[in-house]
């Protein structure tokens, strides 16, 4: 990354470790406790971690003396930890025990433990299926899109939070593995029924091009699920090879993020260098700029919704801070927040908040979130293709 100021670490922990590369594709380990401020809409089966009311942050040497103390007891090391975190009121915080945290380093590499599916918020309260992976236990059940969710393993799932269900269907803090058994029942079209699934370790496509029309200059949708590793280049392969006057809807909906340095590569597709954002840890500013050379020319639209997450979200707060695109949808999540991990005793791992990035204009994200420039709901990604459209970026 040209100009960059701080070198973010591939792998690897120690205490005092440099600056985490996930921004928000989170897990749900039950360390902290509390609900999230809000659902995302709809919530893919990736990492979620619950979180705690407020954002203030963890003293590390608190949390590590925590566990220590619980190891010599012959104690829980990630509960104690988990305890710690959750009274500090870090909203992100999280402890993982060693088993969690290498699930939620796979889910950086592009693969998670799940039955294929994202659950949405519908409008009556309910929950539904809004998105399922393609060869994954639940498409292979029969399972759709618009299938009302009901109950997992005979648990209902009204009034729960959409992270929670995620959670459940993961089979998160139960100590589930790839083939474990999960019972969903389901409502289609009014008809109850019931679908017994196996968890699988799953690899879904995190980059999906597709043409939005038959002329030889058509728009291209690109849809990113996650960033995961190597999807920055798939974006900017895709910028790169499309036709010369095809516009790009590039669609960030659901998308719960990941690694920061792929969001600065996939926004590199669309500036030539300059700002992407600026951050602060423990209150020492530092910057991420974008690569010199992406296309500057061709239409550009970005779709986003509540579910548009973390790294997701500074991608989309660039190109909008930039004047490079036009959003359209609802607003984003709202995760804004950076967090370092540190290893505790036992193999169990800490992930706290030292801090918060802003976009190029200078906004927080953090509990706001991105408010598109055209607010659109159900109908979102037709009103994004008549904008593209308008903008002269092909049909």
């Amino acid at each position: 990354m040209s100009g960059c100021t701080h070198r973010f670490r591939p792998r690897g922990l120690c205490r005092g470790a440099a600056l985490t590369l996930v921004f928000g594709c989170v897990l749900a380990t039950g360390a902290a406790t509390g609900s999230l401020p809000q659902d995302p809409d709809p919530v893919p089966e990736l990492p979620a971690r619950a979180v705690a009311s407020t954002s203030s942050p963890v003293d590390r040497e608190e949390i590590e003396d925590a566990a220590a103390k619980a190891e010599a007891d012959g104690k829980s090391v990630k509960d104690a930890a988990g305890e710690v975190v959750s009274r500090s009121g870090d909203r992100w915080g999280a402890v993982y025990d060693e088993r969690e945290y290498e699930e939620f380093e796979q889910s950086l590499d592009g693969s998670y433990l799940g039955v294929g599916l994202s659950a949405r918020r519908t409008a009556t309260g309910g929950v539904a299926v809004s998105r399922v992976q393609p060869g994954g236990p639940a498409d292979r059940a029969g399972i759709r899109a618009g299938d009302l969710l009901r109950t997992i393993d005979g648990r209902s799932v009204d009034r729960r939070p959409v992270t929670d269900v995620v959670a459940l269907l993961r089979g998160d803090g139960t100590g589930a593995g790839e083939g474990t058994r999960v019972v969903l029942g389901l409502v289609r079209e009014g008809k109850p029924s019931t679908q017994t699934l196996r968890r699988a370790r799953l690899t879904p496509d995190a980059v999906t091009v597709s043409r939005l029309g038959t002329g030889p200059s058509s728009a291209l949708l690109v849809q990113v699920a996650a960033f995961t590793k190597g999807t920055g280049e798939e974006v900017r392969d895709a910028v790169r090879t499309a036709p010369r006057d095809a516009g790009i809807l590039l669609d960030l909906r659901a998308n719960s993020g990941g690694l920061v340095t792929e969001a600065v590569t996939a926004a590199s597709a669309f500036l030539d260098g300059g700002l992407v954002a600026t951050y602060d840890v423990r209150g020492e500013q530092q910057a991420l700029y974008a690569d010199p050379g992406g296309d500057t020319e061709r239409p550009v639209v970005v779709l986003v919704d509540g579910g548009t997450m973390s790294a997701a979200e500074l991608l989309t707060g660039a190109l909008q801070d930039r004047g490079r695109a036009v959003t359209v949808g609802s607003r984003t999540f709202g995760k804004g927040s950076v967090q370092m991990p540190s290893e505790l005793p036992g193999g169990s791992v800490a992930e706290l908040t030292v801090g918060h990035y802003r976009t190029p204009a200078g906004r927080s994200v953090e509990g706001r979130g991105i408010t598109p420039d055209l607010v659109a709901g159900e109908r979102a990604q037709q009103r994004a293709e008549t904008v593209l459209s308008g903008l002269g970026g092909g049909s």
